[in-house]
């Protein structure tokens, strides 16, 4: 199946991802929202749908909040077409490093305003912290990852196949029930039901032979990077995320640099949590609107953000 073509738009869908996948995973940046999977897992919290101009630049349009915007994972569009993407959306989200700069001139040329999106920066981890937690940073780390190697001796992991399917699901019921809510439950599951659809992988981890916990992602930005999508857990087993998120960095193959655990969205208790496992950078992301201007309206002063 084909993309369409600007100005029309096909939602995202499981036939368009042999059409999708290949620009998206070569971006330069590694943002974690924007790889075929992540869109298609989300499609409905976010109502994504799919464009690209002629010279193939993919184009997303989505909405939140009340909010209608646009996304451009690879590129900034071509002047015509943003100036009506703009026109068309409250605002330009996930604007990334690579997609900024290439587009400064565009965007400055249009008086628009640039904004850090700080709550939706990715985390970015060297894969050797994670995988060593060696030196003085992660004293702490290591203190949790040996309790649970002295409480749980029987622990094994293997690959995440269809095979371990059921329990997975098992694991993800377990930690709705624990959490009492449902968070990303329903992408979580599709994304266990459909990991070989939409070219997931990971590794899922037992206790005493009995599933405690599951890691879920992809690779992006070439194979230099993993984005970590999912990664759930049953508490009772104390250590367990600590052993999972080590064991897991240490499985990645040496191509492999970078651990992308995706953002915190402005939680304060998750922005700590991952701030100590001690990034080692952020894959930054931007928002980009029209600047608001004054106006005069008869005798009153009005806000506008027309171009």
């Amino acid at each position: 199946m084909l993309i369409p073509l600007f100005p029309e738009f096909a939602p995202v869908s499981l036939e368009l991802k042999d059409a999708l996948q290949p620009a998206l995973k070569a971006a330069k940046d590694g943002v974690s929202e924007f790889t075929f999977a992540n869109l298609y897992l989300f499609r409905g919290r976010y109502n994504y749908m799919v464009s690209q101009e002629r010279n193939g630049n993919v184009l997303l349009s989505g909405g939140i909040h009340g909010k209608k915007f646009f996304a451009t994972p690879c590129a900034p569009p071509e002047l015509p077409v943003l100036e009506e993407l703009l026109a068309g959306h409250d605002y330009w989200k996930g604007v990334s490093e690579s997609v900024l700069e290439s587009g400064r001139d565009l965007i400055e040329g249009l008086g628009l305003e640039i904004a850090e999106d700080r709550d939706n920066f990715d985390y970015l981890y060297n894969k050797t912290d994670l995988a060593l937690l060696s030196g003085k940073k992660f004293h702490k780390k290591r203190n949790l990852l040996n309790a649970f190697l002295l409480s749980y001796p029987d622990h094994e992991d293997y690959p995440l196949t269809k095979e371990y399917t059921p329990a997975a699901l098992a694991v993800l019921d377990r930690w709705r029930e624990d959490k009492g809510e449902t968070g990303d439950f329903v992408a979580a599951r599709e994304a266990l039901l459909l990991s070989s659809e939409l070219g997931l992988e990971g590794r899922i981890y037992f206790v005493n032979k009995h599933p405690a916990g599951y890691c879920l992602g992809e690779y992006v930005r070439g194979d230099s990077m993993f984005a970590v999508h999912f990664e759930k857990c049953i508490d009772e087993y104390k250590g367990i995320y600590q052993a999972v998120n080590q064991f897991f960095a240490a499985s990645l193959p040496p191509e492999c640099l970078y651990v992308n655990r995706e953002q915190d969205l402005g939680d304060k208790g998750l922005r700590q949590a991952k701030m100590t496992y001690r990034p080692c950078g952020f894959v930054k992301k931007h928002t980009v609107e029209a600047v608001p201007k004054l106006q005069f309206w008869g005798d009153k002063l009005r806000l506008s953000s027309n171009l």
